[in-house]
């Protein structure tokens, strides 16, 4: 009976590393008992070993996962301020690049065009504006008679003509750009007439006139003609204190200014983006220091 069991052959069941390992005993012939316990411990061994180098290359690989992760977000953050600094340089590029083209534009423009004039600032002789045009015939009471216009003013101007005939507010150009000398011919004639004291009270001295920059008009209606008297009490007129800004011109010569008598007819380009301030704050041309009014030649034409 002892015979037949050793003969038989028995499983024997050992667990190495967490994994089950079955190895058959077997009887008379076979492996001896030592031998079987010597390879159960061969075993043993190897699983251990295993499990050993296979710990070993997880804790070798999560080292240089964490490690790759450092150098990855090292190099995300170095990343995101390298672009930051580019932004900031493409910005002062920018800035640069905007400042040298209004620069460049500003140097093609008569400064001129937004001094003061009426007894402060003096226009020389030889002052003619960049570039002069012929107002639409359409748009002046005197057929016969060519005037001119700057040349970056009369798209400004014609629409403010043709819109104020729409809106039933008609208005005319009596008087547009004088040179020097027709400034000084003008004056003279109306100091004979009038009398140096009267003429100085409402017409300037050639070199001090608005109509030499180009940019200056003296408006009328069709009615009142080449009589300014009631200017005033015009639809035409009424039409400009409301909408004469959108186009960039102003009044230069309220009631009560210092310079010259009332001339509700006179209207002044001064740009869009000036003429709407002035409007807006209720103030006129004369009333803002120069340095300030200087600001806005820029974008006169724009």
């Amino acid at each position: 009976m002892v015979k037949k069991i050793l003969e038989m052959e028995v499983p024997l069941v050992y667990v190495a590393g967490g994994v089950a390992v079955v190895v058959l005993a077997v009887g008379a012939g076979g492996y001896s008992d030592y031998a079987v316990r010597a390879d159960f411990a061969k075993a043993k061994q190897d699983f251990a070993s295993s499990t050993m180098q296979f710990e070993s290359t997880i804790t070798d690989m999560s080292t240089k996962l964490a490690d790759a992760e450092t150098e990855n977000t090292t190099l995300h953050e170095r990343l995101h301020d390298e672009v930051d600094r580019n932004n900031e340089y493409g910005q002062k590029v920018e800035s640069l690049v905007s400042t040298v083209a209004m620069l460049d534009k500003l140097s093609k423009t008569d400064r001129e065009l937004l001094q003061k004039y009426s007894n402060v600032y003096f226009l020389s002789e030889n002052f003619v504006p960049a570039s002069l045009t012929n107002i639409d015939s359409q748009y002046t009471l005197n057929k016969n008679v060519t005037l001119e216009i700057h040349a970056q003013i009369k798209t400004q101007l014609e629409r403010l003509l043709h819109n104020a005939t729409a809106d039933n507010a008609p208005l005319l150009v009596l008087s547009a750009y004088r040179s020097f000398g027709t400034q000084a011919n003008l004056k003279t004639s109306y100091k004979i007439t009038y009398g140096a004291g009267t003429a100085n009270s409402f017409s300037a001295d050639q070199g001090y006139s608005e109509h030499q920059l180009g940019s200056t008009v003296d408006f009328t209606t069709p009615q009142g003609g080449e009589s300014l008297a009631a200017f005033d009490k015009s639809s035409g007129f009424t039409w400009l204190q409301q909408h004469a800004h959108e186009y960039g011109f102003i009044l230069s010569y309220p009631k009560g200014n210092k310079y010259f008598t009332y001339e509700p007819w006179h209207w002044r380009y001064v740009g869009v983006e000036l003429a709407t301030k002035l409007h807006a704050d209720g103030k006129y041309f004369y009333d803002l220091d120069q340095r300030e009014i200087n600001t806005y030649l820029v974008k006169i034409f724009d």
